[in-house]
C-alpha cells in the first residue's frame, strides 16, 4: 500500500520504520527536511510538500503537534492536495472538537477521515507496541485496524469521531497530574531528610504506586531533562485542550488550571523542548534554600 507519513520527530520516526517494516511504500514530509531525510535511509520517499506526499498515497498519517499544523498540511496548501478517494489517520493530540471539524471537512473533500491516537513513547513506538485508540466507523474500524496493528497489537475501537481524541487527553492529563504529584512528594521527602530508597519502597508497595514514578525518577534526582520522549511543551499544550473541553462539559477547572500554571512556569524557566519531569524544577527549585 502506498502510504504518506506527515510528522516525523520524535514519534513519527520510529512510527515510519514500522510503517517500512510492514512492507508498505511509504512517502513522508516534515516541515523540517533533515528530520524526514533521517527515513530515507531506511526506504521512505521524501516528499517536496505536504501536498505532493498526500496526492502519492491511499493513506496519509497524521503525526504533528496541534491542530493548527494539521489545518495548514490538509486545507491551507497553495495548490490544496487532493483528499478525494483517500483515507487520512490523524495520530496526534488534538481536541475531539477539532477532530470532529476535520472529519467533517476531509468527507466534504470526497475522502474518509479517522484518528487514532496512541498512549506510549519513543520505545513502545519501536517495538509496536503502542495503545491505540481508534474513532471511526465500524467500517473504517474494520478496514483500518490490521494496518494499524504495525503500531500496536490490539487497536481499540473507542467509538466514533471525537471519542478517542478526549480519551488521548483524559490520559495526557493524568501523565501531567501523575507526573506533578509524584514531583511535589519527590520534593519534599528530599527535603524532609527521608531517605528516596525509603519512600519509593513504600510507594512501589502501595496502591499508590504508578510505573510513571520509576520512569521519572532518575531524571528528577539527576535533574536530566534532556533527550525527551515527549517534551513538556506538548503536554501543556494538550493540558490546555483539556481545559478548554472539560470547561465545555461542565467539570470544575481548578486543578487542571493549577497543573497547568506548573508546566507554563516550566517553560518560562527553559524547559519547553525538555522531558515534562522538568516540572520537578518548578515544584522543587534548586536553587531554593532549605
Amino acid at each position: 500500500m502506498k502510504v504518506t507519513l506527515i510528522g516525523t520527530g520524535l514519534m513519527g520516526r520510529p512510527m515510519g520504520e514500522r510503517i517500512l517494516a510492514a512492507g508498505h511504500h511509504l512517502t513522508v514530509f516534515n516541515r523540517s527536511r533533515e528530520k524526514a531525510e533521517l527515513l530515507r535511509s531506511s526506504g521512505a520517499e521524501i516528499a517536496a510538500s505536504a501536498a505532493a506526499a498526500i496526492n502519492s498515497a491511499e493513506c496519509v498519517i497524521l503525526m504533528l503537534a496541534d491542530g493548527a499544523a494539521i489545518r495548514e498540511v490538509l486545507f491551507d496548501e497553495d495548490p490544496k492536495p487532493d483528499l478525494g478517494q483517500r483515507t487520512v489517520i490523524q495520530m496526534g493530540s488534538i481536541s475531539p472538537t477539532e477532530s470532529i471539524g476535520f472529519h467533517q471537512e476531509v468527507v466534504e473533500c470526497g475522502g474518509d477521515y479517522l484518528e487514532a491516537p496512541v498512549l506510549g513513547s519513543i520505545p513502545e513506538a519501536r517495538a509496536g507496541s503502542l495503545l491505540v485508540m481508534m474513532g471511526a466507523s465500524h467500517f473504517l474500524f474494520k478496514r483500518w485496524c490490521t494496518f494499524l496493528q504495525c503500531f500496536g497489537p490490539e487497536p481499540l475501537l473507542v467509538g466514533e469521531v471525537g471519542k478517542a481524541a478526549a480519551l488521548k487527553l483524559a490520559l495526557n492529563q493524568l501523565i501531567a497530574f501523575l507526573t506533578a504529584g509524584f514531583a511535589m512528594s519527590l520534593g519534599f521527602v528530599q527535603r524532609q531528610g527521608v531517605e528516596i530508597d525509603v519512600f519509593m519502597k513504600i510507594v512501589r508497595q502501595s496502591a499508590l504506586y504508578a510505573a510513571t514514578f520509576d520512569k521519572k525518577l532518575e531524571r528528577m534526582l539527576n535533574r536530566d531533562y534532556a533527550n525527551p520522549n515527549f517534551p513538556t511543551k506538548h503536554l501543556l499544550k494538550d493540558v490546555k485542550l483539556f481545559r478548554d473541553e472539560a470547561e465545555a462539559v461542565h467539570l470544575e477547572l481548578r486543578t487542571i488550571e493549577g497543573i497547568g500554571g506548573l508546566l507554563a512556569l516550566t517553560l518560562d524557566k527553559g524547559f519547553a523542548d525538555d522531558d515534562y519531569s522538568a516540572v520537578f524544577e518548578t515544584v522543587c527549585p534548586s536553587d531554593t534554600k532549605h
